[in-house]
């Protein structure tokens, strides 16, 4: 009985054939079948080879706008890019090109060391002794925005809150809520506090180096507008403080007052006490003791 044909390797087959082997002979001394062959030089990118490459491009993408997703996030973003596909094939894809989660694998020693900020510091200044330090004021509005990522877990999981600061008048001109933290929270935020200003050409807008921050969506939202971005060290909260302190103030004034039991409930606490409570009703040393919202052109 003869052993089975085995699948002809096309383009091995074609290199031989280029240089003078025929096709016959090489399929007779290799033992494989010449229809194969044949039909793949018709067609040498096949549909399903075409469908497999798209989804890989939709999986890279998405990896390397958010570098901590696994492979089930990167499902669901590879649909809503137009690539669905299940989440074995995206296992089996992000596998063997090695796109793992910024966390999901244990490093070794000290592993990586955290990669260059995508924008210079704007917001340090270091004096006649060398002590550097920020400042986060500015003389009129749309001058330094501020901007940064706190979360606050519920009974249905964790809420993520992207909210930028006007440093003028410290009115919060923008922000975005989402059950997920990705690029697209801190764009949203943007985009939203450029809704409310307008043209905000030259604006600084000066953040921490997480990933969301230096993503490609995030630094072309910033050139779109002619914003200039800035960023302070790794984890040195003191470069972005105007930021933490209202974040101190949000959690001591909602997430920290009772236990939240779904998203939709944290979500409404926090837009009430930032536009009706933080805006409106608390008053500032720093903007002598008026509210962000009563600051001249706030």
């Amino acid at each position: 009985m003869f052993p089975r044909k085995r699948e002809v390797p096309p383009p091995l087959v074609r290199e031989l054939a280029v240089d003078g082997i025929p096709v016959t002979v090489t399929c007779r001394v290799l033992k494989i079948a010449r229809a194969p062959y044949y039909r793949w030089l018709q067609e040498p990118v096949t549909d399903a080879d075409r469908a497999a490459a798209y989804r890989a491009n939709a999986l890279f993408d998405a990896h390397r706008n958010d570098p901590q997703f696994g492979y089930r996030l990167l499902v669901d973003e590879a649909g809503d890019a137009g690539e669905p596909m299940a989440g074995r094939t995206a296992w089996r894809i992000c596998s063997q090109n090695r796109w793992w989660s910024a966390f999901g694998k244990p490093k070794r020693g000290k592993g990586k060391k955290p990669g260059p900020p995508a924008h210079d510091d704007r917001c340090a200044v270091t004096d006649e002794h060398g002590v550097t330090r920020h400042l986060f004021t500015a003389d009129a509005p749309n001058r330094l925005w501020l901007a940064d990522i706190t979360e606050h877990r519920t009974g249905e999981g964790k809420l993520y809150l992207c909210a930028v600061k006007d440093a003028f008048s410290n009115r919060i001109v923008g922000y975005s809520i989402d059950s997920r933290m990705q690029s697209r929270l801190a764009v949203t935020a943007l985009e939203n506090a450029l809704a409310r200003r307008g043209d905000v050409a030259g604006c600084i807008l000066h953040t921490d180096r997480g990933s969301q921050f230096r993503s490609r969506k995030h630094v072309r939202a910033l050139h779109r507008h002619d914003m200039v971005g800035s960023m302070g060290r790794v984890g040195a909260c003191g470069d972005n403080a105007a930021m933490e302190s209202f974040f101190s103030l949000l959690q001591k004034n909602v997430l920290d007052r009772r236990s939240w039991a779904t998203r939709d409930e944290l979500r409404i606490a926090i837009v009430t006490w930032i536009e009706r409570t933080y805006h409106r009703r608390r008053r500032q040393d720093a903007l002598g003791r008026l509210t962000p919202s009563s600051t001249r052109r706030s």
